[in-house]
């Protein structure tokens, strides 16, 4: 039984699935739910104004997100609170469940070609290898 669950959320099909399977958890365990949408930020802006560009495209395009997830687990009967911080995801989910102690993480997983994964690696794996909690992945979107 899980207490405190940390959803990662950024849109895509795998965190849809991972978002539904979080509610179905939270609300058969009484367990709180909370939801970590990142905004990436570039790393090397070359000024203020293109961090501020950068901040209000993901604001446009992840507030959706939010509100479908808290449409969601409000359906569901389940309380979510939400988080929206930017940074890099792993550096910025990290630093949460480091605050916050969750007992579980559940993340999406979007799936590259074995070529990119063998190169860049991906963020649920970095994730899933990481981390010293529980953690749950998904890949594909509910049916």
């Amino acid at each position: 039984m899980y207490r405190k669950i940390l959803v990662a959320n950024d849109g895509s099909p795998g965190a849809v699935k991972a978002l539904a399977a979080a509610i179905e958890t939270a609300k058969r365990d009484g367990a709180a739910l909370y939801m970590v949408t990142v905004e990436e930020l570039p790393r090397f802006p070359a000024t203020i104004d293109e961090v501020d560009e950068e901040k209000a495209e993901a604001n446009h395009r992840l507030v959706p997100v939010i509100e479908t997830a808290r449409t969601q687990a409000h359906a569901a009967g389940v309380t979510i609170e939400t988080h929206l911080v930017p940074g890099h995801p792993v550096n910025a989910i990290a630093a949460l469940i480091n605050e916050q102690h969750f007992d579980l993480l559940v993340v999406g997983f979007m799936g590259h070609t074995r070529l990119y994964e063998q190169i860049i690696g991906s963020t649920t794996e970095r994730l899933v290898v990481w981390f010293p909690v529980p953690c749950w992945w998904s890949s594909k979107a509910p049916a």
